[in-house]
């Protein structure tokens, strides 16, 4: 299986079947995304050789303007779109194989979680997976320990504080927070 035809079908969202051609490619995918973050994790590197290194991981262009503070890890790598202008802490994990997609202008606390597949729930079946991508819009901010769950959106502008659990999409330009995160307020007042 090619990586392309790997990213078309998890965009479908389909069950990735255990020992599948799916689940046999993340196996590598994981191998080779552990290779670089093991290169951006454990050396120092300029902010220019992080750039380099992470579009090696995602298999994009660089992104002049990403700013990454290490450790950095994820399983895939091949399934991250990071817009202009993100700043992602120390500590940041990221389960990318449902795809995830941040906007420009998006600030990602340490420790932050983002989790894109789920297990099936039968103990027979719990080795498959369903992919499921997560998208945080533009100039929003991700608070210290936060956790996405797979399938959330977060909306342009919004604020996760530190330490929620975001089990349900976000609304733009609002604040919330807790486990399950719940709306705390808008932003604007």
């Amino acid at each position: 299986m090619e990586l392309q035809e790997y990213l078309d079908y998890v965009k479908t969202g389909k069950k990735i079947i255990a020992n599948s051609p799916q689940h046999l490619l993340m196996h590598e995918l994981l191998n080779e995304a552990v290779r670089i973050t093991h290169k951006i994790n454990n050396e120092h590197h300029t902010p220019e050789e992080i750039q380099e290194l992470f579009s090696e991981l995602t298999n994009q262009p660089i992104n002049r303007t990403l700013g990454l503070i290490p450790p950095f890890n994820t399983d895939c790598g091949k399934n991250i779109h990071i817009g202009e202008n993100v700043f992602i802490n120390s500590g940041c994990k990221m389960q990318d194989q449902g795809g995830i997609y941040i906007g420009d202008d998006v600030l990602i606390g340490h420790n932050a979680c983002l989790l894109t597949l789920n297990h099936a729930k039968e103990p027979e079946n719990r080795a498959d997976m369903f992919p499921s991508p997560i998208y945080i819009g533009n100039k929003a901010w991700l608070g210290s320990n936060v956790t996405v769950l797979p399938g959330v959106t977060i909306g342009e502008g919004a604020i996760v504080a530190a330490g929620a659990v975001v089990t349900k999409d976000v609304e733009a330009n609002t604040i919330v927070g807790g486990i399950p995160a719940k709306f705390i307020k808008n932003v604007s007042e």
